[in-house]
């Protein structure tokens, strides 16, 4: 009894999220074919083998069945990273993150320490042909210690922003993305093949995993594939810098859930079909348009803040596809809700020892319902 009060309030604890990792198993490119990078299926124990380590992402074709619902983030990737120009010369980068009221933007800075407010930036573009603009830094964010950036006055919407990024900007990679290809490789590569709606700063990278032909075979055997949206942002990817996890707060992401996705929800779960997520992103979203003060699903358009951890208990999604996430992340916290810390990071320690690759670009991790801790 002992033993298990320790383990729930290690739970609590951020340095209980960490493991070692050879940094050789972080990806720095895809697999060559989408569906064909490993997966590793994680199953309840009691029933058979702890997990399968020997699969490929195309074999999610056989954990699926007619009448299951797999639901994608329709998210896209913005080519939110610009370069600016100080007058001395200097170069600084931003990365875009959301819109905050007209014409001004949060942007992180590198360095940041040299945007004061007021102070006057230049756009630069690759190609010598492109319009000069003209930036200023508006204010300080305590928050995330970004800058304010005033953009010309038509830039107040996703698709202005995004029309205006796809002249000036790039992908903004994660750093541990070694930037070895052509920038237009990662353009495709670091994209979904159903990314439609522009508005992320980070992939939702579970779904590089499905190729076009596999999302062909599994609409033919009958899974039902519908989309919602979470724009992946600051929330995502920032770091957890507080040790006691109790309280932990995550910044906000706009989330849309339709009325179709809604009801279909409602409907597979009056079943024994299931809900699969396609990444943690996903979860976050579906988990988000569940109501506990009507004790119902609804459909939403908001910013969100949801923290998944554990002790969580899950209304919508039955099952996850999901990458193996970097320690003391956010995203550990939520697949160690579904089937439990400790567990997870002996599948990571699995993981390590067979050589899966990790992060945006690795292989892949399949939570099936029958994994899942129980749910009330």
């Amino acid at each position: 009894m002992i033993s298990q009060i320790n383990n729930e309030e290690r739970d609590y604890k951020l340095e209980a999220y960490d493991y070692l990792l050879d940094p050789s198993l972080i990806a720095s490119k895809p697999s060559a074919i989408r569906h064909e990078s490993r997966l590793m299926i994680v199953r309840n124990s009691v029933l058979e083998k702890d997990c399968s380590t020997n699969k490929f992402t195309k074999n999610l074709l056989d954990e699926f069945r007619e009448g299951d619902l797999v639901v994608v983030n329709n998210t896209k990737v913005m080519k939110a990273r610009l370069k600016v120009e100080l007058e001395n010369k200097t170069l600084v980068e931003l990365l875009v993150l959301e819109r905050s009221h007209e014409c001004v933007w949060l942007c992180l800075a590198k360095p940041a320490k040299k945007l004061k407010i007021n102070r006057k930036l230049k756009l630069k573009s690759k190609s010598p042909l492109a319009q000069e603009i003209n930036l200023i830094v508006d204010g300080v964010d305590e928050e995330t210690g970004g800058r304010f950036i005033n953009f010309p006055e038509n830039i107040t919407c996703l698709n202005s922003m995004n029309e205006l990024l796809d002249k000036y900007g790039e992908i903004p990679l994660p750093p541990y993305i070694k930037n070895f290809e052509e920038e237009s490789f990662h353009e495709k590569s670091y994209q979904t093949e159903y990314a439609t709606n522009p508005g992320a700063v980070a992939a939702p990278t579970a779904g590089l995993h499905l190729s076009k032909s596999l999302i062909s075979n599994l609409k033919k055997k009958g899974v039902i594939i519908l989309p919602i949206t979470l724009h992946v942002g600051y929330g995502t990817f920032k770091p957890i810098d507080q040790e006691d996890l109790s309280n932990l707060k995550l910044h906000k992401e706009w989330v849309s859930v339709n009325k179709e996705v809604v009801e279909e929800i409602k409907r597979i779960k009056k079943t024994d079909r299931k809900i699969i997520a396609i990444g943690t992103t996903s979860v976050r979203a579906l988990e988000s348009c569940y109501s506990h003060e009507i004790n119902d699903y609804v459909p939403i358009a908001k910013y969100v803040d949801l923290v998944i951890k554990p002790g969580y208990k899950f209304k919508v999604v039955d099952g996850l596809l999901t990458n193996f996430h970097l320690p003391k992340s956010s995203l550990l916290l939520l697949v160690s809700a579904m089937i439990g810390r400790e567990r997870l990071l002996d599948l990571y320690k699995k993981a390590i020892k067979e050589k899966f690759r990790f992060f945006s670009y690795g292989d892949a991790m399949y939570i099936s319902p029958d994994s899942l801790l129980e749910k009330k």
